[in-house]
């Protein structure tokens, strides 16, 4: 069964930092082109997988991390290695809801806005530039995370 939530858990890990690694790939690279249909459909695009990925990601990785715990009786509190690994991934998801979600949120209406070819608000535009730089950073935590799991630091 161990070995079971260990592979859910680490699905998790791919599933959740693979989209959130792709995503701002995804929605910079279509935010260069300046055209308002390819950035509105990247827009939406960006919000699905977002709720789809990352919360099936965020589900495996509590889901499999807390059932090896439960398997192997891990001092989830008290060995460094867990609580820092807990900790990151919380300090990320901070992030991601107090600043990132909110942002993505106001740019897909935005978007549905311009879709069809308007004018692209410079308020978009700003929104796009923070959540880029905010999500490079929410990401080194879960990178971290991975880290001090893997070697158990």
């Amino acid at each position: 069964m161990y070995d079971i939530f260990k592979f859910i858990h680490i699905v998790g890990v791919v599933v959740l930092v693979g989209n959130v690694t792709i995503t701002a790939f995804w929605k910079a690279f279509s935010d260069l082109t300046r055209d308002p249909k390819i950035i509105a459909h990247a827009q939406r695009g960006v919000t699905v997988t977002d709720f789809i990925f990352t919360m099936l990601g965020i589900a495996l990785i509590i889901i499999g991390g807390y059932g090896m715990a439960l398997i192997k009786d891990l001092p989830l509190f008290s060995a460094f290695w867990l609580v820092a690994g807990q900790a990151l991934f919380i300090v990320s998801g901070i992030m991601w809801l107090g600043v990132l979600v909110p942002l993505q949120i106001r740019q897909a209406r935005m978007a549905r806005g311009f879709a069809q070819g308007g004018d692209i608000p410079e308020q978009y535009r700003r929104d796009g530039r923070v959540w880029l730089v905010v999500g490079i950073i929410a990401t080194v935590p879960l990178v971290a995370a991975v880290f001090v799991m893997v070697f158990k630091f």
